[in-house]
């Protein structure tokens, strides 16, 4: 069963089973600060765990946890927040912390969809030298989630392609399959944090390097 009607919900229809209850609805903005929107979701949740028929239950969820910078934030909170109450209250589970998502419509605000955006209208942005960003292809979600996590209980997993992005990295590549030069002026800012990706995670991408993977989503995706 699949709970959502989004982009990431929607990658999973090809895996889909009475065995799995795939909870992929919810806030998806980081940037919300609506009590309720983040009390929506979490009745949702304690809903659907309460009608679970014994199904492993998983959960997407956000790197971002990992970002000290953004502790205190609403939407991080309640990540965790929802994290706790699965781990406390489901007998079988499965939380996927997943990274900057790239596919196929979706959010207009995730990065590719931005700088894609921008770049096509001409529009001037300011891009952070400082930033770097951990992608990862929509599809490999439900690759990673039959090739790796089939036998995989009780855990929280940490998921992208592990390989911090410089975003002038991500603007070459997408100006390359546009043909199109972006209109941006460098700001010395920006941070990321580290994260401890495990064994299951890393192995999914061995032989896949960096610039390689960043031109399969370029050429899937733009």
């Amino acid at each position: 069963m699949i709970v959502g009607s989004g982009l990431i919900a929607n990658s999973l229809k090809n895996i889909d089973s009475e065995d799995h209850l795939f909870f992929a609805s919810g806030v998806s903005n980081s940037l919300e600060t609506k009590d309720s929107e983040f009390e929506r979701e979490f009745t949702l949740l304690k809903n659907n765990l309460e009608n679970n028929n014994g199904s492993k239950f998983i959960y997407f969820s956000t790197l971002s946890v990992n970002d000290l910078s953004k502790q205190e934030s609403p939407y991080v909170l309640h990540k965790l927040r929802l994290e706790d109450y699965i781990k406390n209250n489901c007998e079988k589970y499965l939380i996927l912390r997943i990274g900057n998502i790239v596919g196929k419509g979706g959010n207009p605000n995730t990065l590719f969809n931005f700088l894609k955006n921008q770049i096509m209208q001409d529009k001037k942005f300011v891009v952070h030298t400082k930033a770097r960003r951990l992608l990862l292809d929509i599809d490999d979600i439900s690759k990673f989630l039959t090739s790796s996590c089939a036998a995989v209980k009780n855990e929280t997993i940490n998921f992208a392609y592990p390989y911090y992005y410089d975003l002038n990295e991500i603007i070459n590549a997408i100006e390359a399959k546009m043909e199109k030069k972006a209109q941006y002026e460098k700001s010395d800012e920006g941070d990321f944090y580290k994260v401890a990706f495990e064994e299951t995670a890393n192995e999914f991408f061995t032989g896949i390097q960096p610039n390689e993977y960043l031109k399969i989503l370029t050429d899937k995706y733009i």
